[in-house]
């Protein structure tokens, strides 16, 4: 009886602040990974999400993504370089690089940046074209041979990532371009981020969908208590970090009102992630000078850059 073949291996997905990174990350593994925002910049860690496919020569493939940071042509503050940083070591470290680029918004100066340091890549590279729902055809096609000129892509994918259309095939094209080999991770694992980190990103999530353009994105969320309770629940208290008392106000709402409805969104949120019931206490404090604490990057798998 032949063993059954296996491929595996890592994809960068890189691109410029809000090209749908996150949204593509968590279509092409089928759950949610990794937070989404209207709010550019929200992916700080590479997170990687791990999907699973089935080829048509009958070998299984893992594909395990790295989410990078959305990649700033000039990081002037400390948070932005080490987020660079971190995106451009996932591309390094892959197999397979998928620059993704937001259709509608075309090629503007981060783009241009990272196209040029692609050039450099040694890794296969993808171009996926998103949101292409809003975008005119040949407006697509000119983009499409804009891009391809300044650096040969092996294909070009056109998705919709929000309504998951094309991913399907931009998933079997990615696992077909992963090396033979055994797989990384246990086939039913969705994510190599400690629940911890998850639970601070979820609860992260909420403040950006609900504060909009109020705060900073530098907003910090720390887990800092995770208990496992005899009723199979679990409680989790987290910090919420902000940079100004006025911040703090803005955060806890008249009577507290604000804090209460990003607590539950957040915590029905776990609760279904997690598939159990969930406590969730939150607490805001004013932290000028986190942005410039090494302790909170490591925490967050960020390298601090003195």
């Amino acid at each position: 009886m032949t063993e059954l073949l296996t491929r595996a291996g890592f994809v960068a997905v890189v691109g410029a602040p809000n090209a749908g990174k996150s949204t593509l990350v968590n279509g092409l593994v089928g759950s949610k990974v990794s937070i989404v925002s209207p709010k550019v910049q929200t992916t700080r860690m590479r997170v990687i999400g791990i999907a699973m496919a089935d080829l048509p020569d009958g070998a299984r493939a893992q594909v395990v993504l790295v989410d990078t940071p959305g990649i700033f042509r000039v990081a002037k503050r400390r948070l932005e370089r080490a987020m660079v940083a971190a995106a451009w070591q996932g591309a390094e470290d892959a197999d397979v690089v998928a620059l993704v680029v937001d259709a509608e918004r075309g090629i503007g100066p981060e783009t241009e940046a990272i196209v040029e340091r692609l050039k450099q890549s040694r890794a296969p590279r993808y171009l996926v074209l998103n949101k292409i729902d809003l975008v005119h055809r040949e407006k697509l096609l000119a983009l499409t041979a804009e891009l391809n000129a300044r650096v040969p892509f092996e294909r070009t994918f056109m998705v919709s990532a929000l309504k998951a259309d094309g991913i399907n095939d931009l998933l079997t094209a990615l696992a077909t371009a992963v090396p033979a080999g055994p797989f990384l991770y246990p086939q039913d694992q969705a994510a190599d981020l400690p629940l911890r980190l998850l639970a601070s990103e979820v609860t992260r999530e909420q403040v950006f969908l609900q504060l909009h353009q109020e705060l900073p994105y530098e907003a910090a969320v720390e887990t800092d208590k995770w208990e496992d309770r005899p009723d199979g629940s679990v409680r989790i208290e987290q910090t919420i970090h902000v940079q100004r008392d006025g911040q703090r106000a803005i955060f806890l709402g008249k009577g507290g009102a604000r804090i209460k409805q990003i607590g539950a969104r957040a915590r029905h949120e776990l609760g279904q992630m997690l598939e159990r019931p969930v406590h969730l206490f939150l607490h805001v404090k004013v932290s000028e000078r986190w942005a410039d604490d090494p302790s909170h990057y490591r925490a967050i798998g960020l390298d601090y850059e003195p």
